[in-house]
């Protein structure tokens, strides 16, 4: 926790190679997730991890991520290796899609709770990419079906919530709101919305969420860090640097003030000593706590 260093927790920054109205390169800087693992590049294999039976599973947020920092590499070098990266790992979202648009992205962990909307997100985004490249309708019918699920009502088997007027985006189906889970999913609903350039159906409700983050983004906020989940864990320190890189990305996409506000502020809580080592001793606690 303390270096937040690992494949699944790399240095993210906010992209730098995307733009508002055109899709270019991703939202959040996942190239690290490449570089860390190069030996992928001169292979068919993908990234896995170790499930808590020490079996290897391949995780779909892993793969997606690992797929957009390589498509991010690609503009940035113009090296056909990451852009054949790019394209297995789009390959693979394509093969493992479920007939109802989703993935199984939990099951090695929780079985009766196996989808979730940052897995669906984030493959919408690789797949719309990979349309853009190639031009085959279907990425972009994948990208559909992924977007559909998403926005399904947790009571139908999806991963939205519908209530008191809101719309969030649940990276897991089971637990309290993850703020990170819900930006990174809330990108693939931008990213459909610009590709299809869609005016009614798809573009409310990408209004409607963002809407609904605005509305709930203080409840994350403590005094002097952020909150991972509404269930009150505290971020970790990755997770409150990704934070500010993904609310700086928020507000370039949507010009609305209120992510740069919790991006500075939240910038100013990781520059103060004071505050970081109190978050720290807090979720350090509550780790403790989860094990007992």
């Amino acid at each position: 926790m303390l270096s937040g260093k690992s494949i699944r927790h790399v240095h993210q920054t906010i992209g730098s190679n995307f733009a508002k109205d055109e899709l270019l390169g991703y939202y959040n800087n996942l190239t690290e997730k490449v570089t860390w693992e190069p030996s992928l590049l001169s292979n068919d294999e993908l990234p896995t991890l170790k499930a808590n039976n020490g079996k290897t599973v391949h995780f779909a947020v892993g793969i997606f991520q690992y797929g957009l920092g390589a498509y991010d590499l690609y503009l940035k070098t113009g090296e056909d290796i990451y852009l054949r990266k790019f394209m297995q790992c789009a390959a693979w979202a394509i093969d493992h899609q479920e007939s109802s648009g989703a993935w199984d992205n939990f099951s090695f962990l929780y079985p009766h709770n196996p989808y979730g909307a940052m897995a669906q997100g984030e493959a919408a985004s690789l797949l719309l990419r990979a349309y853009k490249h190639t031009g085959d309708d279907k990425y972009l019918r994948a990208s559909q079906m992924a977007v559909d699920f998403m926005l399904k009502p947790l009571a139908e088997g999806g991963t939205s919530v519908y209530e008191d007027g809101r719309l969030v985006l649940m990276e897991f189906t089971h637990w309290p709101v993850v703020l990170n889970g819900w930006i990174f999913a809330w990108w693939g609903l931008y990213d459909y919305v610009l590709v299809t350039k869609d005016k009614g159906h798809y573009r409310k409700l990408l209004d409607l969420s963002c809407h609904s983050m605005e509305q709930m983004l203080p409840s994350f906020d403590t005094g002097y860090w952020s909150l991972y989940d509404m269930g009150g864990r505290m971020a970790s320190p990755f997770y409150h640097r990704l934070h500010l890189a993904q609310l700086q990305a928020m507000f370039q996409l949507t010009g609305h003030e209120i992510f740069a506000k919790y991006a500075n502020q939240w910038t100013h809580y990781n520059d103060n000593r004071f505050f970081k080592v109190r978050a720290f001793l807090v979720k350090a606690w509550q780790k403790v706590c989860e094990k007992e």
